[in-house]
């Protein structure tokens, strides 16, 4: 049995300081992602969205292990991309406006005709209305500051104006959609134990 852990393996990607800002490359890599908008606390898709996920994750982890190549990993932890249509900043203040990807790292091991299989799989257990809306794809984001946020969700805004600070001093500015990974499963973690990697793709000024 050969066993991975991606996390070692993309270790500059899943850790991060609470403390300061860094910056990371950030290659290509292999999402299953599903899209959304509203309220995260209140949108039923986006709790489903996060359960389908999961479900889809482990079936394929499963399924992985048991095939030809015997291979055992992980399960990534979910993540997140954030921003409001027609507008180059992110608000924490405009909830309803949210626009949102939810998503899990996968192996490229998994491919879309094992996706498919795995959503079969799914599908005999539960009932997801959203199982045919989540699509496999690689996102890359390059260039990126991150930072680490311990607590609440809704105590992000220091740390996110932290990063913002350290953007502008590196003489960058933000250049893609407000990344969060959440590196404690939400369903299952208190509030004040909660550590979110926030991620801003970046660039140099007038690039």
């Amino acid at each position: 049995m050969i066993k991975l852990d991606f996390i070692k393996e993309h270790r500059d990607l899943y850790s991060a300081s609470a403390l300061r800002p860094s910056l990371v490359q950030v290659p290509a890599l292999n999402f299953l992602m599903v899209l959304g908008q509203g309220h995260p606390d209140t949108s039923p898709r986006y709790k489903e969205a996060i359960e389908a996920l999961y479900s889809l994750s482990y079936t394929l982890k499963f399924m992985i292990k048991k095939g030809p190549l015997q291979i055992d990993y992980k399960v990534m932890p979910l993540e997140g991309l954030w921003w409001i249509e027609g507008e180059k900043e992110f608000s924490l203040e405009k909830k309803e406006d949210w626009r949102w990807i939810a998503m899990i790292m996968q192996p490229t091991l998994v491919t879309p005709e094992l996706l498919e299989e795995a959503k079969a799989e799914v599908a005999k257990k539960r009932t997801f209305t959203l199982l045919d809306d989540i699509g496999l794809a690689q996102y890359e984001e390059g260039l990126s500051a991150q930072i680490l946020h311990k607590g609440p969700y809704k105590e992000e805004a220091a740390t996110i104006a932290k990063l913002n600070q350290f953007i502008a001093e590196q003489a960058y500015e933000p250049a893609g959609k407000h990344h969060e990974i959440y590196l404690n499963d939400p369903r299952r973690t208190q509030p004040q134990n909660l550590k979110t990697i926030i991620r801003l793709p970046v660039k140099k000024h007038n690039e």
